[in-house]
């Protein structure tokens, strides 16, 4: 989610991010459960004008449904071959619009707008769990994905202008210490703030 949200006035942009967790939930359940083609190809149109609609660039969109497809050059012969070709096209129907929903979704609303989504979801169970903490969590996972990976591209880099082509372990080890020393530092600035239990 991090980066792909699409700034827009849409009327997909506006709409409420739980109304638009739930329409995307029924419609992924809707599909997945459905085997009538035309569900499918119905749902398929749908997505399509929910793009138009919701004008995002068309490069982002694309960029966002090209890695099923890889996994679908794979997957579709193999299940045409064992289940049939009718059942390997519903199939990749079904991915197809399950991602194009999801990325639709992350581009219309941003991480702020769902970590508060996530937290409404959680205030009923107040009395088991902490939906604030719980929502500080799920904010802090999605910072260090691209913190990690910035990690993991930096020893890389340092590698190669090492000029050393070392095994897997060589690329772990530096991984794994600076991102521990961020975790480090990344703890003291929470503690710093008063979330320290």
């Amino acid at each position: 989610m991090i980066g792909l949200y699409s700034p827009g006035t849409s009327l997909i942009h506006r709409a409420p991010t739980l109304l638009k967790l739930l329409l995307l939930s029924l419609c992924v359940l809707l599909i997945g459960t459905s085997s009538d083609p035309w569900v499918v190809s119905g749902a398929a149109a749908g997505v399509v004008l929910l793009f138009l609609i919701a004008q995002v660039p068309l490069r982002a969109a694309v960029a966002q449904i090209a890695p099923i497809l890889l996994i679908l050059l794979v997957a579709v012969p193999i299940q045409g071959l064992l289940s049939g070709w009718t059942v390997a096209a519903l199939m990749t129907g079904r991915l197809v619009v399950a991602v194009a929903l999801a990325a639709l979704f992350t581009m219309t609303t941003t991480v702020t707008a769902v970590l508060e989504a996530f937290q409404t979801l959680l205030r009923p169970f107040n009395r088991f769990i902490d939906a604030d903490r719980v929502g500080l969590l799920v904010a802090l996972t999605i910072r260090c994905i691209p913190l990690v990976s910035d990690i993991v591209r930096e020893v890389l880099e340092a590698r190669t202008a090492r000029g050393t082509q070392g095994s897997l372990l060589s690329i772990a080890v530096p991984v794994v210490v600076r991102s521990l020393y961020a975790a480090d530092a990344l703890g003291e600035a929470l503690i710093a703030r008063g979330l320290d239990d």
